[in-house]
């Protein structure tokens, strides 16, 4: 193993809050408020526009509208409504003692995946940060992925590297892109949603998932 791919949200921190506070905001002001949290969890990890339009038949006209209304209000009140989960620091400045490469893969903007993760001191253990890009072209999970293996130079060495991640998206994206892919059950996924998309191995929390990964690098 070379490498290891994280998710971001319901992975690496717990920005649920700050996210489903967001998108109740940009709802309410589309004219059709949710005031049930519960049934926006799945609008953490598919990108903005793509949870828009699946959630309401909404053109995509609409769609970009409420995703720019959602991402003003998330940059200036949500995107620290938010924290790390409690072993992450731990589990990352061991897997950089290994050697392996540890990158991001998020389909959260990418200054937002900077942003948030130099704000809780944790950008200092990866080699590469990747999320969206700013004009969209780059939106999807398996798009983000792959610009993370472009980064890291190992497009050519799919079978030597693992994405980690707490919902389908992510096991989705991974499949699209050849790589494994482990799930998490203590972000914003179900068992049944990651074993029914494909995850390989399904890890109930932080010390679990430190414990296989410095196995994996051993």
């Amino acid at each position: 193993m070379q490498a290891i791919l994280f998710d971001l949200d319901g992975t690496l921190t717990a920005s649920g809050p700050g996210i489903i506070k967001s998108v109740q905001y940009t709802l309410e002001q589309m004219g059709c408020p949710e005031p049930d949290p519960q049934k926006l969890r799945f609008f953490i990890g598919p990108p903005i526009i793509t949870a828009l339009r699946q959630y309401r038949p909404f053109s995509l006209a609409e769609a970009k509208r409420a995703a720019a209304i959602y991402r003003a209000y998330y940059r200036e009140h949500g995107v620290f409504d938010n924290q790390p989960y409690p072993g992450v620091t731990h589990m990352l400045q061991a897997l950089r003692e290994t050697g392996l490469k540890v990158g991001v893969a998020s389909s959260k903007p990418e200054n937002l995946v900077h942003l948030i993760l130099e704000h809780f001191d944790l950008a200092q253990y990866f080699d590469e940060l990747v999320g969206a890009s700013p004009d969209g072209t780059r939106a999807g999970k398996a798009l983000v992925i792959e610009e993370a293996l472009r980064r890291l130079d190992l497009a050519d060495a799919r079978d030597q590297v693992l994405m980690v991640g707490d919902t389908y998206n992510d096991v989705n994206g991974a499949k699209e892109t050849q790589l494994d892919c482990w799930g998490v059950s203590y972000g914003y996924g179900t068992k049944d949603e990651l074993r029914d998309a494909g995850a390989t191995v399904i890890i109930d929390d932080v010390p679990t998932l430190e414990e296989k990964l410095l196995k994996l690098a051993n």
